[in-house]
């Protein structure tokens, strides 16, 4: 099991690396500050919007991500 959680905890470790950037930068790191999803097969998705990014409503701000969160 040393192998798993080893990649468990790199892969969380990259996570909130990921996170202090976006943060640093104010994007939401979903989109990546877009606020938007490009989905390569869209007739596969039934939202209202597809194209809006449901982790900051469409914004692209961290606060709103956090707000959200």
């Amino acid at each position: 099991m040393g192998l798993l959680d080893a990649y468990n905890e790199w892969k969380n470790s990259r996570y909130q690396r990921h996170l202090s950037a976006m943060k640093e930068q104010d994007k939401c790191p979903d989109c990546f500050g877009r606020g938007y999803y490009i989905y390569p097969a869209n007739e596969f998705v039934y939202n209202v919007n597809p194209h809006d990014c449901p982790g900051c409503n469409g914004t692209g701000t961290y606060t709103e991500w956090e707000s959200l969160k």
